[in-house]
């Protein structure tokens, strides 16, 4: 499976951006991740292949995810952005939950950089 995130950039708190993957396959689930300066790389959004979906809770009710297009394409909406999202924001896909969850994919693609100024 090959990924391709875009669509970050440098935005203001408050602004919206939504970043989008592209994987070539037939994933089960995908989802989103970011890794912020010194941090671990957290889980902030899944989506699995029939629309079920689940969020970290610091972004519920600001992002949404969703699937789509003929590709299999990923999308994170993200409203009302806070400084605190500043992160490189990175996806994946896996054929379970649990592998989602564990996040310990050994191939990633090439991540988009999202900074929120105050």
């Amino acid at each position: 499976v090959q990924l391709q995130a875009s669509g970050g950039g440098l935005v203001q708190a408050g602004d919206s951006v939504r970043l989008s993957c592209s994987a070539y396959g037939n994933p089960i689930i995908m989802g989103w991740y970011r890794q912020a300066p010194g941090k671990q790389r957290e889980l902030v959004a899944a989506i699995d292949s029939g629309g079920g979906t689940r969020y970290v809770e610091s972004v519920r009710g600001r992002f949404t995810i969703s699937r789509g297009g003929v590709k299999s394409t990923v999308y994170l909406r993200m409203n009302d952005l806070k400084p605190e999202d500043t992160a490189v924001y990175y996806c994946n896909a896996a054929r379970s939950t649990a592998d989602i969850l564990r996040g310990d994919f050994t191939s990633w693609g090439q991540g988009t950089q999202v900074t929120v100024s105050s």
